[in-house]
């Protein structure tokens, strides 16, 4: 009796370590399928789902998921009923962060605080209403440690007036008081210069799912649609 517990004991990880085995050549396999498919991919951008024979595949900013052969492409939202999370969510806040950190910090305009508790990353119109409603509270948000970091996102379109807008206020000398001018309504005058950020944050912005403004990207990766005061931002960044 003894001998057939020890041998159980000692056959016990041999198995586990071969059914990790057989797993990961499942998923290289995998792997190999679907890149056939989307050769735009790379293996580490295909991760296997908790869902058997589906894995999460991402292009640009978007997460979708795609049958172990490759044939089947899958757009939307998975839950996990049991736990009540909303899995394609999760995943898309670690994407939105890093989409948007691969621009930099650089390529924004950026209202800094003294004491920075909280990042946000605002998609803004300069003629969007509740966006100047926004601005105009923005020594309120900085005052109260919140970072506010902006990117454009003229919701009429390339080649509108919006757009030119955008263009003009990056090209300025003073970025931000010219920002701060155009979101009060003043003419910021056209300037030469070489391209700039805008069609970026726009195509960015889409792959989002961003269609109106602002559009607020939290230090979590969180989206939050629309205008939201800094002493309830504050709040609700804090929780």
């Amino acid at each position: 009796m003894w001998f057939s517990r020890w041998l159980i004991l000692c056959l016990l990880p041999l198995t586990l370590i071969w059914g990790v085995v057989q797993a990961d050549e499942k998923d290289d396999l995998a792997r190999q399928k679907i890149i056939e498919q989307y050769p735009e991919l790379s293996a580490t951008e295909i991760l296997p789902m908790p869902v058997e024979g589906l894995y999460e595949i991402r292009i640009g900013a978007q997460v979708s998921y795609v049958t172990g052969d490759g044939r089947y492409l899958i757009q939307g939202d998975i839950y996990d009923v049991e736990t009540d999370k909303n899995l394609t969510e999760l995943r898309r806040t670690s994407v939105r962060l890093d989409s948007i950190e691969d621009l930099g910090e650089s390529s924004m305009i950026v209202f800094d605080s003294e004491d920075v508790k909280h990042t946000i990353t605002v998609f803004t119109d300069i003629d969007c209403g509740y966006c100047r409603k926004l601005h105009r509270e923005i020594d309120v948000y900085n005052a109260l440690g919140i970072k506010v970091r902006y990117m454009f996102f003229p919701r009429s379109g390339p080649q509108t007036e919006s757009w030119f807008k955008a263009e003009n206020v990056w090209c300025s000398e003073d970025r931000n008081s010219a920002l701060t001018q155009a979101k009060a309504g003043a003419v910021v005058e056209s300037h030469e210069c070489a391209l700039t950020p805008v069609a970026q944050h726009y195509m960015l912005g889409k792959s989002f799912g961003i269609r109106g403004t602002p559009a607020i990207i939290a230090d979590t990766g969180e989206m939050i649609g629309g205008y939201v005061s800094p002493q309830e931002l504050l709040e609700y960044l804090s929780e």
